[in-house]
């Protein structure tokens, strides 16, 4: 069973592979658009916007926003600053994302449900075994570089090849040089995103030293020259067929 919806400003994708999953989709929509309603930078009575504008107290928001942010900030002190919700502003989005598809995918594991797969605006998470995910190429669009194979595993690209440069350093304010896009697996789709995000933001140099000292996450960096850098526990099965 597969349900497309688009939410939070792009279209997430649930594919459930085990029986009577109707119920937990329907649950896990819900969610998303609950997510949409109280972080959305776009919304004006969000409260994200609310809070950005100074009329809401963090003490007041939602429980769910006072985890997000001090997980934002937790994030900020591991990445060195280049992970950084307030380097455009006052905008959580980059760890929102994956933290909404975690918790989407604990509402199917709830349900019972034990092989699916969560693509959240191509950043996905899986559960259960034979899955196989291909890594688009930065710079053709129709090309695939890797092919992930496995599962229970969560997987997150960040790269300026679809939005153009939305990803700066946040300490010069700049695009980051010499890379094109980083992709992090690992157990848990928030911070995998957080971390290929801040990867990026360091440009070819740092994000190299940085990605092969993670704990528990694994890297696959494409430079602008083409290289590409996996860290020794990068789950790719090779080139696509």
């Amino acid at each position: 069973m597969t349900r497309v919806e688009h939410v939070m400003g792009m279209p997430i994708v649930v594919e459930v592979r085990d029986n009577d999953a109707g119920a937990a989709l329907d649950d896990v929509f819900s969610w998303f658009r609950w997510v949409d309603a109280v972080f959305s930078t776009y919304k004006e009575d969000s409260e994200i916007s609310r809070i950005g504008r100074g009329e809401l107290a963090l003490d007041d928001a939602a429980p769910e926003v006072r985890v997000v942010l001090a997980r934002c900030e937790e994030l900020r002190a591991e990445t060195g600053g280049y992970f950084d919700m307030h380097a455009c502003g006052f905008d959580p989005s980059g760890l929102v994302k994956g933290w909404a598809v975690d918790r989407a995918s604990a509402i199917l594991d709830a349900a019972g449900l034990r092989n699916y797969a969560v693509n959240a605006g191509g950043d996905i998470l899986l559960r259960g075994p034979s899955w196989r995910v291909g890594v688009q190429h930065p710079l053709e669009p129709m090309a695939v570089v890797k092919v992930i194979e496995g599962g229970d595993l969560a997987i997150a690209t960040s790269g300026a090849y679809e939005r153009g440069h939305h990803v700066l350093d946040p300490h010069t304010g700049r695009a980051p040089d010499g890379i094109l896009s980083v992709t992090v697996t690992g157990p848990d789709l928030a911070t995998a995103d957080a971390y290929a995000t801040a990867a990026f933001a360091m440009g070819a140099r740092r994000a190299m030293d940085w990605t092969a000292r993670l704990r528990g996450y694994q890297a696959l960096t494409i430079l602008a020259d083409g290289r590409m850098l996996l860290t020794p526990g990068f789950p790719a099965c090779g080139a696509p067929d």
